[in-house]
């Protein structure tokens, strides 16, 4: 589970926020919406993220820091061309000031107290924090100015690797380098991240969390983007538990659907859905757009519940009708269905959704005049209350974080 987030001069993030999600001490013990941060922790924070502002307010850019952190820890070293020129996915804040300053994103995590029983979701836990720092000139594409890991597997703070701007790597006893040390001074580049490569070397530790990050899912990076219904099919064709998964929910939410079902064809998979009352399924392209959507992001859901993981969703509302999205919010809510605390965060324009929320679960984008972004947390607005109706005065206008018209 994430606890805090730390981004600057990121899109349109300029100035340095802080994320942070851990609820107050006194905080009601709202059933199922709040978990330890770790196992055991006694501090605690929402399983469930929401991000609302108006269009253009930076709410994705907060999705991005996180997908992005989740690519460059799992897949950077796949970065074509492999070259210390390439060019990593993201973009710093557009003045002439924050072009030539570094980038730095932070999140802090539950992980394994041993690295060697990461696989045991049962294990105990402690606190983690990854942290980034990219930069160069404005001329040049951005490089790795340092990368650390740090984790407090007693309380105290102990340094699992940190990487300085010439490359240089120092690891703690937990993170041992002996026997990789040449290896990965041989294949590591300036835009690359030490835990994906030292992966590549098949080195224990980082495979651990490789593989964590590997858990984790997003529908965006520099972009937003969606699978097409082909890959769907074939997602779906090589896992059978998935497919099972979404018919047992398509049947439950009462999208008209009574199951979905997979047909080799002379091009891949396919997909059919079957309706009751017809006479045979039909196929994908002549299903709803809210259907489909339903069915190419429930992988994302479905992937964070089985591992304890983190979902980032951009737009989950879009074309979701407004009765179906609770639904999946629940399914975070349940200890049954979310057994291990997985974690749900995304954005949202459909307002209706702030009816089905605490006030943990809401953060809030502003951008000023300037094109800068601030994110805040809901809990953190002056004066309110538990009981308070957050729709009707969000959209009054109280939270701020709404379009100004006119």
């Amino acid at each position: 589970m994430l606890h805090r987030v730390e981004v600057a001069n990121f899109y349109s993030i300029r100035d340095p926020q802080v994320i942070d999600l851990r609820a107050a001490h006194n905080a009601p013990d709202e059933p199922g919406r709040l978990a330890p941060i770790w196992l055991g922790a006694p501090e605690r924070a929402p399983k469930v993220v929401a991000l609302f502002g108006a269009n253009a307010s930076g709410k994705s850019n907060v999705l991005k820091a996180l997908s992005f952190l989740t690519w460059f820890a799992k897949d950077s070293f796949q970065l074509k061309p492999a070259g210390p020129d390439a060019l990593l996915p993201y973009l710093r804040f557009n003045d002439e000031e924050m072009q030539s300053s570094p980038t730095r994103l932070a999140v802090y995590f539950a992980g394994p107290v041993e690295l060697d029983h990461a696989d045991d979701l049962d294990a105990k836990q402690c606190r983690y924090a990854y942290e980034v720092l990219l930069g160069g000139s404005a001329s040049e594409p951005p490089r790795v100015l340092s990368e650390r890991l740090t984790y407090w597997p007693t309380g105290r703070s102990f340094r699992l690797f940190d990487r300085d701007d010439k490359g240089t790597v120092r690891a703690g006893k937990a993170f041992s380098l002996s026997g990789y040390s040449k290896a990965l001074r041989n294949i590591l580049r300036p835009n690359v991240s030490v835990i994906c490569t030292l992966a590549q070397l098949a080195h224990p530790a980082a495979t651990v969390l490789w593989r964590a990050a590997a858990n984790v899912t997003y529908n965006i990076l520099s972009d937003k983007f969606e699978f097409n219904d082909k890959a769907i099919a074939l997602l779906y064709s090589k896992n059978q538990m998935l497919l099972k998964r979404l018919n047992r929910d398509l049947e439950r939410i009462g999208l008209g659907v009574r199951a979905m079902q997979i047909r080799e064809a002379a091009n891949g998979p396919d997909a059919w859905f079957e309706h009751q009352g017809l006479i045979g399924p039909l196929g994908a392209i002549f299903e709803s757009h809210g259907t489909r959507q339903f069915v190419r992001n429930f992988p994302l859901v479905f992937q964070a519940l089985e591992t304890g993981s983190v979902a980032i969703v951009d737009e989950f509302d879009q074309a979701i009708h407004p009765l179906v999205l609770p639904e999946i919010i629940r399914w975070f809510h349940d200890p049954e269905r979310n057994p291990h605390n997985a974690q749900l965060w995304m954005t949202c324009q459909n307002a209706s959704i702030l009816e089905e929320l605490i006030k943990e679960e809401v953060l809030l984008c502003e951008k000023d005049g300037d094109g800068r972004t601030t994110v805040y947390s809901l809990r953190n607005v002056q004066a309110v209350r538990r009981k308070d109706n957050y729709y009707r005065k969000y959209l009054g206008g109280v939270y701020g974080a709404v379009p100004h018209l006119g």
